[in-house]
């Protein structure tokens, strides 16, 4: 077995998992890409490395430089990990209503959370993020939205794995978030295998699902507009809050996934896109697992009850 160096060489290479046990199509396999297998628990992992790397060479970072970032979550979960490893102090703008879990695992990791207001979901964040960076130009601001390490992160390394392993995938599922994983793997994909259709998740506009985005709500991350996100797409299917949740239970039921909502609204995608084909291969992104949830109830109480108390708390 390989010994690494740092906890940061662990990043990457995550597993498949073949879960085609709950597809509505017996002619068409789903398969699980695990990136909650990163060692901070997300798919975020990628892109915090990626950027934090590339500020390091273009000079944005240097030693002891502070980072802010706007997330609800794993971004600032994943960036808060390598700081700590690194010696950057980092301050997270975070909206009032997260899960307990992900406020608890940015202090652990010693980020500076930073209050924005809860019923201003991720937009609120992202606009006090960017007004504080205007007026603290010593500080490093990222800015995963428009940083294009982002998709490029999945454009080197997620992208390539998932046509490695599954080289007859037919169709790759992920959620709408900041767009870099749909964005940088989709366009991967593409251009190895141009029949490859690429498909995004989002909720209704209007309603709120757990770490995915409707564009119809006001904000368009630069990089879907920078990376030809409406060309690059070949659809889109609309999940539900409760969809989400059911298809996330399914997921620890059925298979023994235990994975984060945002992973059963992909599922919930995938499976609306396997009943409209003949046949195929579908991978979609377990984007983190099902531990950062626990408080809301998601997994145990009454579905009701979960469905209220996830519209209630966000995680993007």
């Amino acid at each position: 077995m390989t010994v690494y160096a740092s906890v940061l060489d662990l990043i990457g290479e995550t597993p498949i998992l073949d879960v085609s046990a709950l597809s509505p199509n017996p002619r068409v396999r789903i398969l699980a890409k695990l990136e909650d297998q990163n060692p901070a628990g997300s798919v975020k992992d990628r892109i915090a490395r990626a950027m934090i790397a590339e500020a390091e060479a273009d000079g944005t970072l240097t030693p002891g430089r502070t980072i802010i970032e706007p997330s609800s979550g794993n971004t600032g979960i994943a960036l808060a990990m390598i700081c700590r490893l690194k010696g950057y102090p980092i301050k997270i703008v975070l909206p009032e209503n997260v899960s307990v879990e992900r406020r608890q695992l940015l202090e652990v990791f010693g980020a500076e959370i930073i209050l924005s207001p809860g019923e201003e979901g991720s937009n609120g964040a992202v606009r006090r993020a960017r007004d504080l960076a205007d007026a603290h130009p010593e500080w490093a601001f990222l800015y995963q939205y428009a940083n294009e390490a982002n998709p490029r992160a999945h454009y080197e390394a997620t992208g390539p794995e998932i046509l490695r392993d599954v080289p007859d995938i037919t169709h790759f599922v992920a959620g709408l978030g900041t767009s870099g994983t749909l964005m940088g793997v989709g366009t991967y994909l593409k251009e190895q295998r141009p029949r490859i259709k690429v498909l995004a998740v989002e909720p209704p506009s209007g309603e709120r699902v757990e770490g995915l985005r409707n564009l119809d709500d006001g904000y368009i991350p630069p990089i879907y507009e920078k990376w030809g996100g409406p060309e690059l797409l070949d659809g889109k299917r609309i999940v539900r809050p409760r969809e989400s949740l059911e298809w996330t239970r399914r997921l620890v039921a059925e298979v023994g996934l235990f994975a984060g909502i945002s992973s059963g609204a992909a599922l919930a995608g995938a499976a609306k896109v396997a009943e409209r084909i003949d046949e195929g291969v579908i991978v979609f992104i377990v984007c983190d697992g099902g531990w950062k949830y626990l408080s809301t109830g998601a997994y145990t109480d009454d579905l009701d009850e979960a469905e209220r108390n996830t519209e209630g708390t966000i995680y993007f």
